[in-house]
Protein backbone atom coordinates (compact mmCIF):
# COMPACT_ATOMS: atom_id res chain seq x y z
CA UNK A 1 0.00 0.00 0.00
CA UNK A 2 1.44 3.23 -1.36
CA UNK A 3 -0.08 5.56 1.57
CA UNK A 4 1.58 3.35 4.05
CA UNK A 5 4.72 3.51 2.83
CA UNK A 6 4.88 7.28 2.50
CA UNK A 7 3.79 7.38 6.28
CA UNK A 8 6.43 4.89 7.12
CA UNK A 9 8.86 6.99 4.95
CA UNK A 10 7.93 10.08 6.98
CA UNK A 11 8.65 8.14 10.02
CA UNK A 12 11.70 7.52 9.08
CA UNK A 13 12.98 11.10 7.95
CA UNK A 14 11.44 12.62 11.01
CA UNK A 15 12.97 10.37 13.43
CA UNK A 16 16.19 10.77 11.49
CA UNK A 17 15.65 14.65 12.29
CA UNK A 18 14.69 13.92 16.07
CA UNK A 19 17.75 12.24 16.52
CA UNK A 20 19.54 15.01 14.79
CA UNK A 21 18.19 17.59 17.16
CA UNK A 22 19.48 15.28 19.60
CA UNK A 23 23.11 15.33 18.46
CA UNK A 24 22.76 18.95 18.53
CA UNK A 25 22.03 19.52 21.90
CA UNK A 26 24.34 16.43 23.36
CA UNK A 27 27.17 17.08 20.90
CA UNK A 28 27.10 20.16 19.54
CA UNK A 29 26.04 22.44 15.95
CA UNK A 30 28.85 21.01 14.21
CA UNK A 31 28.66 17.05 15.17
CA UNK A 32 24.79 18.26 13.71
CA UNK A 33 25.64 19.42 10.57
CA UNK A 34 27.80 16.63 10.05
CA UNK A 35 25.17 14.69 10.58
CA UNK A 36 22.55 16.12 8.56
CA UNK A 37 25.00 16.22 5.47
CA UNK A 38 25.77 12.77 5.96
CA UNK A 39 22.77 11.74 6.04
CA UNK A 40 21.85 13.82 3.25
CA UNK A 41 24.32 12.56 1.43
CA UNK A 42 23.65 9.01 2.21
CA UNK A 43 19.64 9.21 1.61
CA UNK A 44 20.42 10.59 -1.74
CA UNK A 45 22.72 7.62 -3.26
CA UNK A 46 19.76 5.26 -1.54
CA UNK A 47 17.01 6.30 -3.79
CA UNK A 48 19.53 5.42 -7.04
CA UNK A 49 19.73 1.80 -5.31
CA UNK A 50 16.37 1.77 -5.15
CA UNK A 51 16.30 1.69 -9.28
CA UNK A 52 18.75 -1.47 -8.78
CA UNK A 53 16.38 -2.83 -6.68
CA UNK A 54 13.35 -2.57 -8.67
CA UNK A 55 15.45 -4.16 -11.71
CA UNK A 56 16.49 -7.46 -9.83
CA UNK A 57 13.14 -7.99 -8.25
CA UNK A 58 11.87 -7.90 -12.12
CA UNK A 59 14.18 -9.84 -13.30
CA UNK A 60 13.54 -12.81 -10.72
CA UNK A 61 10.04 -12.08 -10.94
CA UNK A 62 9.74 -11.67 -7.16
CA UNK A 63 5.85 -11.29 -6.39
CA UNK A 64 5.06 -8.10 -4.28
CA UNK A 65 3.95 -9.92 -1.59
CA UNK A 66 7.38 -11.50 -1.07
CA UNK A 67 9.25 -8.17 -1.21
CA UNK A 68 9.30 -6.54 1.85
CA UNK A 69 10.79 -9.91 3.64
CA UNK A 70 13.69 -9.96 1.19
CA UNK A 71 14.31 -6.34 1.73
CA UNK A 72 13.57 -6.60 5.46
CA UNK A 73 16.84 -8.78 5.81
CA UNK A 74 18.78 -7.11 3.26
CA UNK A 75 18.50 -4.15 5.43
CA UNK A 76 19.78 -5.82 7.99
CA UNK A 77 22.87 -7.17 6.15
CA UNK A 78 23.21 -4.04 4.60
CA UNK A 79 23.45 -2.34 8.25
CA UNK A 80 26.07 -5.00 9.16
CA UNK A 81 28.47 -4.84 6.25
CA UNK A 82 28.19 -1.06 6.68
CA UNK A 83 29.46 -0.99 10.15
CA UNK A 84 32.36 -2.80 8.84
CA UNK A 85 33.09 -0.99 5.89
CA UNK A 86 33.07 2.00 7.61
CA UNK A 87 35.45 0.95 10.65
CA UNK A 88 37.50 -0.32 8.06
CA UNK A 89 37.77 2.69 6.11
CA UNK A 90 38.81 4.95 9.33
CA UNK A 91 40.89 2.65 10.59
CA UNK A 92 43.05 2.72 6.77
CA UNK A 93 42.86 6.23 6.76
CA UNK A 94 44.12 7.04 10.38
CA UNK A 95 47.08 4.62 9.73
CA UNK A 96 47.69 5.56 6.00
CA UNK A 97 46.35 8.65 4.90
CA UNK A 98 47.43 8.17 1.74
CA UNK A 99 44.72 6.15 1.55
CA UNK A 100 42.23 9.41 1.58
CA UNK A 101 43.00 9.94 -2.09
CA UNK A 102 42.26 6.55 -3.61
CA UNK A 103 38.91 7.08 -2.04
CA UNK A 104 38.57 10.24 -3.65
CA UNK A 105 39.44 8.66 -7.15
CA UNK A 106 36.85 6.35 -6.36
CA UNK A 107 34.38 8.66 -5.75
CA UNK A 108 35.25 10.80 -9.07
CA UNK A 109 35.20 7.59 -11.34
CA UNK A 110 32.23 6.55 -9.90
CA UNK A 111 30.55 9.87 -9.97
CA UNK A 112 31.39 9.75 -14.14
CA UNK A 113 30.02 6.82 -14.44
CA UNK A 114 26.91 7.38 -13.02
CA UNK A 115 26.57 10.68 -15.48
CA UNK A 116 27.88 9.01 -18.59
CA UNK A 117 25.92 5.51 -18.53
CA UNK A 118 23.03 4.99 -20.49
CA UNK A 119 20.83 3.29 -18.75
CA UNK A 120 21.03 0.51 -15.08
CA UNK A 121 21.39 -3.02 -16.06
CA UNK A 122 22.01 -6.14 -13.30
CA UNK A 123 23.27 -9.34 -14.05
CA UNK A 124 22.89 -11.71 -11.69
CA UNK A 125 24.15 -14.44 -14.09
CA UNK A 126 27.58 -12.91 -13.56
CA UNK A 127 27.39 -12.27 -9.53
CA UNK A 128 30.71 -14.22 -8.44
CA UNK A 129 29.08 -15.23 -4.97
CA UNK A 130 25.79 -16.71 -6.60
CA UNK A 131 27.92 -18.96 -8.66
CA UNK A 132 29.96 -20.26 -5.92
CA UNK A 133 26.81 -20.64 -4.20
CA UNK A 134 24.55 -22.34 -6.81
CA UNK A 135 27.89 -24.94 -6.57
CA UNK A 136 27.52 -25.65 -2.98
CA UNK A 137 23.48 -25.68 -2.34
CA UNK A 138 20.67 -26.73 -5.28
CA UNK A 139 18.12 -24.04 -6.09
CA UNK A 140 14.19 -24.31 -6.78
CA UNK A 141 13.07 -22.77 -10.04
CA UNK A 142 10.03 -21.16 -8.63
CA UNK A 143 9.31 -19.34 -5.44
CA UNK A 144 6.33 -21.23 -3.73
CA UNK A 145 6.54 -19.32 -0.20
CA UNK A 146 7.83 -16.40 1.41
CA UNK A 147 10.91 -18.82 3.05
CA UNK A 148 14.06 -18.88 1.81
CA UNK A 149 15.37 -22.29 2.57
CA UNK A 150 13.34 -25.74 2.13
CA UNK A 151 13.51 -29.59 2.72
CA UNK A 152 11.94 -31.77 0.11
CA UNK A 153 12.90 -35.72 0.62
CA UNK A 154 15.30 -34.69 3.42
CA UNK A 155 17.20 -32.61 1.22
CA UNK A 156 17.52 -28.86 1.19
CA UNK A 157 17.06 -25.95 -1.14
CA UNK A 158 17.16 -22.71 -1.82
CA UNK A 159 14.84 -20.52 -2.91
CA UNK A 160 14.82 -17.94 -5.74
CA UNK A 161 14.14 -15.92 -2.41
CA UNK A 162 17.42 -16.25 -1.40
CA UNK A 163 19.01 -15.79 -4.51
CA UNK A 164 17.94 -12.63 -4.74
CA UNK A 165 18.39 -11.84 -0.82
CA UNK A 166 22.57 -12.92 -2.05
CA UNK A 167 22.01 -11.13 -5.06
CA UNK A 168 20.97 -7.82 -3.42
CA UNK A 169 23.44 -8.06 -0.11
CA UNK A 170 26.48 -8.66 -2.84
CA UNK A 171 24.94 -5.31 -4.85
CA UNK A 172 25.25 -3.75 -1.21
CA UNK A 173 28.88 -4.19 -1.28
CA UNK A 174 29.35 -2.18 -4.17
CA UNK A 175 26.95 0.45 -3.16
CA UNK A 176 29.05 0.57 0.15
CA UNK A 177 32.36 1.12 -1.98
CA UNK A 178 30.67 4.52 -3.34
CA UNK A 179 28.63 5.58 0.23
CA UNK A 180 31.32 5.00 2.47
CA UNK A 181 34.20 6.70 1.51
CA UNK A 182 31.53 9.80 0.73
CA UNK A 183 30.73 9.89 4.14
CA UNK A 184 34.14 9.96 5.23
CA UNK A 185 34.70 13.11 3.14
CA UNK A 186 32.10 14.73 5.47
CA UNK A 187 33.48 13.46 8.61
CA UNK A 188 35.73 10.51 10.41
CA UNK A 189 33.37 10.24 13.02
CA UNK A 190 32.73 7.06 14.05
CA UNK A 191 29.24 7.33 15.73
CA UNK A 192 27.93 10.28 12.89
CA UNK A 193 29.35 8.07 10.14
CA UNK A 194 27.35 5.29 11.19
CA UNK A 195 24.22 6.92 12.39
CA UNK A 196 23.57 8.74 9.19
CA UNK A 197 24.60 5.59 7.20
CA UNK A 198 21.81 3.98 9.44
CA UNK A 199 19.11 6.18 9.08
CA UNK A 200 19.68 6.49 5.33
CA UNK A 201 19.52 2.94 5.03
CA UNK A 202 16.48 2.29 7.75
CA UNK A 203 14.27 4.12 6.04
CA UNK A 204 15.02 1.97 2.48
CA UNK A 205 12.28 -0.36 2.45
CA UNK A 206 9.11 2.23 2.94
CA UNK A 207 11.00 4.56 0.68
CA UNK A 208 11.18 1.66 -2.09
CA UNK A 209 7.27 0.53 -1.88
CA UNK A 210 6.33 4.67 -1.60
CA UNK A 211 7.82 5.26 -5.02
CA UNK A 212 8.37 1.88 -6.60
CA UNK A 213 5.41 2.95 -9.04
CA UNK A 214 7.26 6.14 -10.23
CA UNK A 215 11.32 5.41 -9.86
CA UNK A 216 10.84 6.09 -13.64
CA UNK A 217 9.82 9.35 -13.18
CA UNK A 218 13.69 10.16 -11.83
CA UNK A 219 15.58 10.02 -14.98
CA UNK A 220 17.92 13.05 -14.26
CA UNK A 221 18.80 12.02 -10.43
CA UNK A 222 21.36 9.83 -11.66
CA UNK A 223 23.08 13.01 -13.26
CA UNK A 224 22.64 14.92 -10.28
CA UNK A 225 23.97 12.01 -7.75
CA UNK A 226 27.13 11.56 -10.08
CA UNK A 227 28.07 15.36 -9.85
CA UNK A 228 27.85 14.99 -6.06
CA UNK A 229 29.95 12.16 -5.95
CA UNK A 230 32.43 14.10 -8.07
CA UNK A 231 32.17 17.08 -5.62
CA UNK A 232 32.72 15.20 -2.42
CA UNK A 233 35.78 13.48 -4.62
CA UNK A 234 36.97 17.01 -5.45
CA UNK A 235 35.96 17.92 -1.32
CA UNK A 236 38.39 15.06 -0.21
CA UNK A 237 41.37 15.61 -2.37
CA UNK A 238 41.86 19.24 -1.39
CA UNK A 239 41.11 18.62 2.08
CA UNK A 240 44.77 19.06 2.62
CA UNK A 241 45.30 22.66 2.02
CA UNK A 242 41.30 23.69 2.43
CA UNK A 243 38.76 22.62 4.16
CA UNK A 244 35.25 23.12 2.42
CA UNK A 245 32.96 24.20 5.14
CA UNK A 246 30.03 21.96 6.17
CA UNK A 247 27.29 24.19 5.76
CA UNK A 248 28.72 24.91 2.00
CA UNK A 249 29.20 21.10 1.58
CA UNK A 250 25.31 20.86 3.03
CA UNK A 251 24.13 22.93 0.56
CA UNK A 252 25.66 22.45 -2.72
CA UNK A 253 24.77 18.81 -2.05
CA UNK A 254 21.14 19.94 -1.64
CA UNK A 255 20.68 22.37 -4.62
CA UNK A 256 22.21 19.39 -6.65
CA UNK A 257 19.90 16.64 -5.68
CA UNK A 258 16.72 18.88 -5.87
CA UNK A 259 17.94 20.27 -8.94
CA UNK A 260 18.14 16.81 -10.99
CA UNK A 261 14.62 15.93 -9.37
CA UNK A 262 13.25 19.00 -10.05
CA UNK A 263 14.36 18.78 -13.80
CA UNK A 264 13.33 15.34 -13.67
CA UNK A 265 9.41 16.50 -13.04
CA UNK A 266 9.60 19.79 -15.37
CA UNK A 267 11.13 18.56 -18.43
CA UNK A 268 9.08 15.74 -20.13
CA UNK A 269 10.62 12.87 -21.82
CA UNK A 270 10.58 12.47 -25.63
CA UNK A 271 8.23 9.63 -27.20
CA UNK A 272 9.43 6.44 -26.67
CA UNK A 273 11.58 6.49 -24.05
CA UNK A 274 10.20 4.65 -21.05
CA UNK A 275 13.65 2.60 -19.89
CA UNK A 276 15.14 3.08 -16.07
CA UNK A 277 17.85 5.92 -16.71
Amino acid sequence: NVKEALWWSAFWVALALIFNVGIYFWLGPDKALKFLTGYLLEKSLSVDNLFVFLLIFSYFRVPYKYQHQVLFWGILGALVMRLIFILAGIALIHKFHWVIYIMAAILIFSGIKLVTEKEKEVHPDKNIVLKIFRKFMPVKNQIESDRFVVRENGKLFATPLLVVLIVIETTDVIFAIDSVPAILAITLDPFIVFTSNAFAILGLRALYFALAGVLVLFRFLHYGLGLVLVFVGIKMIVSEFYKIPVGIALGTIAVIVSASILASILIKPKEGLGSIT
